[in-house]
């Protein structure tokens, strides 16, 4: 849609940046009827791959947005194994596997409806774009570019460029959030710092095409391979379509620098271990990678998400995912707040829900990329001698200890809980343990709410995203009468549905489990509260 030529602007939300992250908002935003505008900078979609890992959470975002099948069909094949496998080259010895048999394919698994899937940003952005701009609320404008913004008063105002015509345009808001990536001028602009490792490296991403190269060795099909050497593990191929197309990584500050002056083919070849792969490059960037989060998410009427907030390196495939939750996060709290039943304080809660779990998930990436980078090299890792078999010996070892927590990621995908967050109730409970690779379902306030399949189908994930929803689990459950006029007397949005089952009443711990919009618990009890007024006001941010 172009850039209207004359008047003031108005919406409720200004998106900038119209990347996946900024997308995803615009479609939770339209679904809830939630008018805003999305800019962005860009005239088309992405042409080269960025982002590839779809974690089970994001897809039950994607279930909700009427979106995943669309996902899974644009994904890797549904039998295409997820593995990932470090190797000396495609020919030489394979040193270490690591198997991801609940990643794919679309049968549900017992913790999630959804699988993990691989749908790299090239097919995953026209997706979300589509969806989004199908509903009349939502406005993306391409080629418009943010330049600068001032809250005033019960608003924003925000000037943005029109590209193709070089004229200005005033968009007055009531808030805007702020999509716009790592190179964010919003969080520039306001001063706020990241913090995090003082990690920093440097890389080059070539788009190559390479039809059925399982055919050319014998280790299989997978999804990620690494390829070690006598300098340690510093490239890798990462599967993009399931065919025949891939990302081809390499990490060098000399590569970076010149990347037009990089011998790709020599690189590739390498890997391969021999000349007679069929291939084509596409395209190669260069880009750089840290581990840092913002100091504030939230500043006035203006939020940060994605990678505006928080830049991880890609190692366990967790950057887009977070940006995914973030707005997950965000969305249902702009809808209460601009339909009058949230509270003052339900979106200054953002940052205490959202920034723990962006620095914990930077951390994550953090420790898993340091371990491939401290992989210990040893000038005999490829050689066809008991030397070479001891030292592959030890560097798969290595790996094992190691890696299973960089690739096997279902305690951080579902696993994140706001424990300290002022919208939920705590119970006094002490809480569950959590550990990076599995998830154990839990109803602990401040948890994503557990799946479990309802007689009718449905899963009880699928009952979560318009308003309030209280479950009265197993017979006998308490009323729910008292929470039900607690909301009602504010205009709360707020559904019952009572689950007979006793399977699914004792993965619920409790009689009654108040669950958010989001999918979040934010009270249980084996009884009516007592005080549903105070209740109702805290998990809404009154």
């Amino acid at each position: 849609m172009n850039i209207p030529k004359s008047g003031v602007i108005e919406t409720p939300v200004l998106v900038v940046g119209g990347g996946p992250v900024g997308l995803a908002l615009a479609l939770d935003l339209g679904r809830r009827g939630v008018e805003c505008v999305v800019v962005e900078q860009n005239a088309g979609q992405t042409d080269h791959p960025k982002a590839s890992a779809i974690n089970a959470r994001s897809m039950e975002f994607f279930r909700r947005w009427g979106v995943s099948e669309q996902v899974k069909t644009a994904a890797a094949p549904d039998g295409f194994p997820h593995t990932a496998f470090y190797c000396t080259s495609l020919a030489g010895f394979e040193i270490a596997r690591i198997e991801r048999p609940n990643h794919g394919g679309r049968a549900p698994t017992k913790e999630s409806p959804e699988r993990p899937q691989r749908c790299n940003q090239i097919w995953l952005d026209p997706i979300l774009r589509d969806a989004a701009t199908d509903h009349e609320c939502v406005t993306l404008w391409r080629q418009c570019r943010f330049e600068r913004l001032a809250e005033k008063t019960g608003h924003v105002e925000s000037v943005v460029a029109d590209l193709a015509t070089g004229e200005e345009r005033l968009i007055v808001s009531r808030y805007v959030v702020d999509c716009s990536g790592g190179r964010s001028p919003i969080r520039a602009a306001f001063g706020v710092d990241m913090k995090g490792s003082d990690y920093l490296g440097y890389f080059i991403s070539v788009f190559v095409r390479i039809p059925n190269l399982w055919d050319y060795h014998d280790k299989g099909r997978a999804a990620l391979i690494d390829f070690v050497d006598e300098k340690g593990a510093w490239r890798n191929f990462v599967l993009l379509d399931g065919r025949e197309l891939y990302r081809m990584a390499a990490r060098s500050k000399e590569f970076y620098d010149a990347p037009d002056k990089v011998d790709i083919e020599s690189l590739f070849r390498k890997a391969c271990g021999r000349d007679d792969v069929p291939h084509e490059f596409i395209s190669t960037r260069r880009w750089s990678a840290r581990n840092v989060v913002a100091d504030a998410y939230k500043i006035g009427r203006v939020m940060l998400a994605g990678d505006a907030a928080h830049i991880n390196h890609p190692a366990s495939g967790i950057g887009l995912n977070t940006g995914l939750g973030d707005i997950w996060d965000l969305g249902w709290k702009l809808e209460a707040v601009l339909k009058g039943w949230g509270g003052t304080g339900l979106l200054d809660a953002y940052e205490a829900e959202r920034r723990p779990v962006g620095q914990g998930n930077i951390d994550h990436a953090n420790t898993s990329h340091a371990a491939d980078r401290a992989l210990p090299p040893d000038p005999a890792i490829a050689e066809d001698s008991p030397a070479g078999a001891a030292a592959r010996k030890r560097l798969g070892d290595d790996i094992m200890a190691k890696a299973p927590k960089k690739f096997i990621t279902d305690g951080i995908a579902l696993g994140y809980r706001y424990a300290h967050s002022p919208l939920i109730a705590g119970d006094g409970s002490p809480e569950p343990p959590r550990t990076i690779s599995t998830y154990e379902a839990t109803t602990w306030p401040g948890s994503r709410a557990p799946h479990a399949f309802l007689p009718d189908g449905r899963s009880t994930i699928d009952l979560y995203g318009e308003g309030f929803h209280l479950l009265r689990l197993g017979e006998g459950a308490p009323s729910p009468e008292p929470l039900v006029r607690a909301f009602a007397a504010r205009g709360a949005p707020l559904a019952v549905t009572t689950v007979a089952s006793p399977e699914i009443a004792a993965l619920h711990e409790r009689s009654l489990v108040l669950v958010r919009p989001d999918g979040h618990v934010a009270w249980r009890g084996d009884a009516a509260p007592a005080d549903p007024a105070a209740l109702a006001d805290k998990v809404r941010g009154a």
